[in-house]
């Protein structure tokens, strides 16, 4: 077959790519468990590399994907109707504020697509969580990266940042992939210092995790009308991020502009009977919290031990410093069968972010760094 671009003065697809988006990166996961076990011939791998639930989603998502195994010919409710009048009725707010997504990484795609145009700028805070410069680019605005402050969002850097040409405003709470929080105060005075011609967008995909009783109360913001958007996700403390699954609650009159760029259909039907099921089970996130905080106490007292600088996390992940080149380090722990993230990627060289496991996975992760530290 004779391609389109035989005779042209095209040399490939990607001379016709738009622009804005050459600079895009395509997302990169990693080595799979199954790829490490393969390649180094090893028979058990524990990933501590993706932010992952290691305890699994409720008994109760799993059995509504049973009994919807066979119905997966239909398709699904594009209005998500069941789940979002769950979410409203558990969140307090309307379900006109609600919209529900492919993960939340589709409602910021949603929020790029409704709100952004060329020559508008974005803002968040530098390292950022990978789709805040991605939908940038896609919607050729400008990218104002505001460096981390001790490990902190700088909000007041951030607040400063904004003009009359911004449109988003992105803070992770807690910081991905930092951990940290902002506080109630902090936000409070931040929200009072932007202009009201953008949406401050609270990433809160770790939220049910942070247990410090500074941590803000964002979606009285949205029931007092301003102009914010709150995301969140099924992914972490529900465990269903392989259904991708999440919601942003949002102002009606912004829920409105979103449900008009959705695609129809986006969220399968496994996912949304899986996310509500998930709701009617009083202990999947207490025991996920529980798990957590005591893997986040361990970890953290075996960093004392060893002398190596941490970031006081608020999430599922911890980065760590452990004073040597963080590719090498990771190159290392998955010889001993240990996978977790580098920090060169985040412009922490030094550093790795490790997600809180199982405690035999903690265990194995501590075991496997002291051995490689100890090589060095």
């Amino acid at each position: 077959m004779r391609s389109f671009l035989e005779g042209s003065d095209v040399a490939n697809a990607q001379d016709l790519m738009r622009e804005t988006i050459k600079r895009i990166v395509p997302y990169s996961p990693g080595k799979s468990s199954a790829e490490v076990m393969k390649e180094l011939g090893i028979e058990k791998v524990t990933k501590l590399a993706s932010n992952e639930n290691p305890l699994g989603p409720s008994p109760l998502a799993v059995e509504a994907m049973r009994e919807l195994a066979s119905g997966v010919y239909v398709y699904p409710d594009p209005q998500c109707v069941e789940l979002t009048n769950a979410l409203a009725e558990r969140l307090d707010v309307a379900a006109e504020t609600i919209v529900v997504g492919r993960g939340s990484d589709e409602i910021l795609h949603m929020l790029g697509l409704g709100f952004v145009e060329a020559g508008d700028n974005l803002i968040f805070a530098a390292p950022p969580f990978a789709m805040y410069p991605i939908t940038a680019r896609l919607m050729g605005a400008e990218e104002r990266a505001i460096e981390h402050r001790d490990f902190r969002h700088d909000l007041e850097a951030m607040a400063e940042a904004a003009d009359e040409r911004t449109r988003l405003i992105f803070v992770s709470n807690p910081y991905n992939p930092l951990g940290t929080i902002v506080t109630a105060d902090e936000v409070e005075a931040f929200m009072e210092g932007v202009p009201d011609t953008c949406i401050v967008v609270w990433d809160e995909a770790y939220f049910e995790y942070a247990d410090d009783p500074a941590f803000p109360e964002t979606l009285r913001y949205v029931r007092e009308g301003r102009r914010c958007a709150v995301l969140r996700t099924f992914s972490k403390a529900w465990a269903l991020a392989g259904l991708r699954v999440g919601y942003g609650v949002m102002p009606e009159d912004i829920a409105t502009v979103l449900k008009q760029v959705r695609e129809p259909f986006n969220v399968g039907i496994m996912a949304q009977a899986a996310a509500l099921a998930s709701l009617q089970d009083p202990d999947q996130v207490p025991r996920s919290v529980a798990n957590n905080r005591a893997g986040r106490e361990y970890l953290c007292a075996k960093f004392d031990e060893m002398c190596l600088e941490y970031v006081p996390t608020q999430a599922n992940f911890v980065m760590v410093d452990v004073g040597m080149d963080s590719v090498e380090c990771f190159d290392a722990l998955m010889r001993h069968g240990v996978t977790v993230r580098t920090g060169e990627i985040f412009g922490l060289p030094t550093w790795l972010r490790v997600t809180i496991g199982l405690p035999a996975e903690n265990e194995r992760f501590i075991t496997a760094l002291r051995d490689v530290l100890d090589e060095e």
